[in-house]
């Protein structure tokens, strides 16, 4: 995107501004609940990395306009035009661009957070959600798996039995829940949601950076030791999933707002 972190840069479908210290990302497709197309996908990755060169950047928010954070991948934006294999890569790109960011990232999640907005969420270090928020992965209700790293994540962040329930079964987790679980670290009302943030973006921004980075790397080399292996397990799983008959019963029961039937 050929982004200037001094400058507020947009997209149609992305805001990044600086705000002193504090480089505030915003995707900007509300009317679409902020579900995220390949191009904004690649962008998002894009102004992390050059974030992550950037020393006058010490913390970043990423949030979302509107009511919701983001239901994850729009794939029909972009339909025909990149493959799965591109997608995939596309997605495990920005996922761990978040991750080893070297300034921490902080998730204000606004709304509700699905698919890859899950990923997205729970790559940052600290995670504020509003009380109408929620998690979601619903892939395998239309024959697919989870993907943006968060079968590593949500594993790393509230244990196995939580992963299992959230990705298996795909129900939502309502915020609260999400917080008693260890998956997140707070809920608020929206008007305390925007003073944590600023206060925790505050401290952060004017904290020792390099011994901040070092602590993000250490945390990270314990709890999100296996995300890169989980995210090419993902991209391999998803491919053959989304050529499968049961994608495509998936997709369609779904446009047509009917219960899916999958093969025998």
């Amino acid at each position: 995107m050929g982004l200037t972190m001094s400058e507020c840069t947009t997209s149609p479908k992305l805001t990044a501004a600086r705000d002193g210290r504090v480089l505030n990302i915003t995707l900007t497709n509300p009317e679409r609940l902020n579900a995220i197309d390949y191009a904004t996908m690649a962008g998002l990755g894009d102004v992390f990395t050059e974030a992550a060169g950037d020393p006058s950047v010490r913390a970043i928010v990423i949030t979302g306009e509107g009511k919701a954070f983001c239901t994850g991948a729009d794939l029909s934006a972009t339909a025909g035009e990149v493959t799965p294999e591109e997608v995939m890569d596309c997605a495990a790109r920005l996922v761990t661009a978040i991750a080893e960011t070297p300034v921490p990232v902080i998730a204000r999640v606004n709304g509700p957070a699905a698919g890859v907005g899950v990923g997205i969420a729970l790559a940052a270090d600290l995670v504020y959600a509003a009380e109408r928020a929620y998690f979601l992965l619903s892939f395998t209700n239309i024959g697919l798996m989870p993907d943006g790293g968060t079968t590593a994540l949500i594993a790393a962040a509230a244990g196995r039995a939580l992963a299992n329930e959230m990705a298996l079964l795909g129900e939502r987790l309502p915020a609260t829940a999400a917080r008693d679980a260890g998956l997140i670290n707070a809920v608020l009302a929206d008007a305390e949601l925007d003073t944590k943030v600023r206060e925790a973006t505050e401290k952060l921004s004017h904290g020792p950076r390099r011994a901040l980075e070092l602590t993000k790397q250490a945390l990270n080399a314990t709890n999100l030791a296996s995300l890169g292996a989980a995210l090419a397990r993902e991209k391999a799983g998803q491919v053959e999933l989304l050529s499968s008959p049961d994608f495509i019963e998936g997709a369609t029961a779904m446009l047509q707002k009917r219960k899916a039937v999958f093969a025998e």
